[in-house]
């Protein structure tokens, strides 16, 4: 009996690769999409209605930086056009009151503001940006003031996890109804910045603690979703909640991938919207079936009884650090490379190196 392909529910849209920050642990790709190869107003637009009717019901408006597009706000019009639940991820740097105003008309219904750390000092140092925490204040402002839903997305890494009491209590005076407490992944450019970001397992610790504490004591105030450490766990994400399962990613250039660093794994075929239609590329693209359900999986995932918990983890971290991305992630303390990964999380937080950071796009 051939298994039914599921129906996405949520797509990245990743409107442009280029930002005015320059963050240690950018996810974007080392090779950037340069702005005259992004899709156009008019293919994007089409985009959001083919994936509308695939099943799309949320599409996150990001980059780099979404504001970088002067169509942002056709843009938005053409998502809500097509009945899409539409979440602005930005940085707030570059955006302005107007443009917030005319977003929120257009029918913007969330917005996702990034946080590099819980005071200027800290901030401005991450995002290589001086001025931008007070920016992000002031955009936080505006969207109070447009009624606008607010998640506040803190990166945390060696560098502010000591620190992640006051982001929450940041994310409070904001008015934020959602807090993602993300400890940093490490892909992209932040494969560069490992020995300075990788926090201490006595730092993931005490965050587990604190998030946990924050919960019940925030409950009904501030959902807080949390990102843990991958070096230091146990078991692995199910990320993106299984290979080609519920969601996708489009690059500014339109290629298509069932994660955002999925290009990381070099002998995957990705597809473009310009050349294939998105139900055909979710369905069929070779990139989704790779790794999608179960079939493919080797031991110990094969037999686990996990092996549709987490669907054997993270494919673009057991291609970083085992060199097979068919293999268990090695964040599972039931690969033979666990030990290995937890070595390797010791080494980087022994190198304590300063910051490399991402020239801007």
């Amino acid at each position: 009996m051939t298994t039914p392909i599921p129906r996405p529910s949520a797509m990245l849209a990743e409107l442009t690769h280029r930002c005015p920050l320059s963050c240690p642990y950018c996810s974007n790709p080392l090779e950037l999409t340069k702005r005259e190869e992004e899709l156009t107003t008019e293919q994007w637009a089409d985009v959001f209605q083919q994936a509308a009717a695939l099943g799309v019901l949320h599409v996150h408006l990001s980059g780099g930086e979404p504001a970088a597009r002067r169509d942002l706000d056709e843009l938005t019009s053409h998502a809500v056009k097509a009945e899409l639940y539409t979440n602005l991820i930005t940085s707030g740097v570059g955006l302005t009151k107007a443009k917030l105003e005319d977003l929120a008309a257009r029918g913007l219904d969330h917005v996702q503001l990034s946080i590099q750390g819980p005071n200027a000092e800290i901030a401005d140092k991450v995002g290589g940006y001086k001025g931008g925490y007070n920016k992000k204040m002031q955009v936080a402002e505006w969207i109070a003031e447009e009624g606008l839903p607010l998640t506040v997305n803190a990166v945390m890494h060696r560098g502010n996890l000591d620190r992640l009491e006051e982001a929450i209590e940041l994310a409070m005076r904001l008015g934020a109804r959602r807090l993602e407490v993300a400890t940093v992944q490490f892909h992209g450019w932040a494969v560069k910045n490992r020995g300075a970001l990788m926090p201490t397992r006595e730092q993931v610790e005490r965050a587990t603690a604190t998030v946990a504490s924050a919960r019940e004591r925030l409950k009904g105030e501030l959902v807080i979703d949390y990102v843990p450490a991958d070096y230091y766990a146990r078991f692995p994400k199910p990320c993106m909640g299984g290979w080609g399962r519920i969601g996708l990613a489009i690059t500014p250039s339109g290629k298509v991938m069932p994660c955002h660093a999925a290009d990381s794994i070099p002998h995957l075929k990705f597809d473009n919207v310009k050349d294939r239609t998105l139900a055909d590329i979710w369905a069929f693209g070779d990139a989704f079936t790779a790794y999608r359900g179960t079939e493919w999986m080797a031991e110990p995932c094969r037999s686990c009884d996990r092996r549709e918990v987490d669907f054997g983890g993270c494919r673009c971290q057991a291609m970083a650090i085992i060199g097979d991305a068919s293999a268990t992630d090695p964040a599972c303390e039931k690969s033979p490379h666990h030990g290995e990964m937890l070595k390797l999380a010791e080494d980087f937080v022994a190198q304590d190196d300063d910051f490399t950071y991402r020239p801007n796009a």
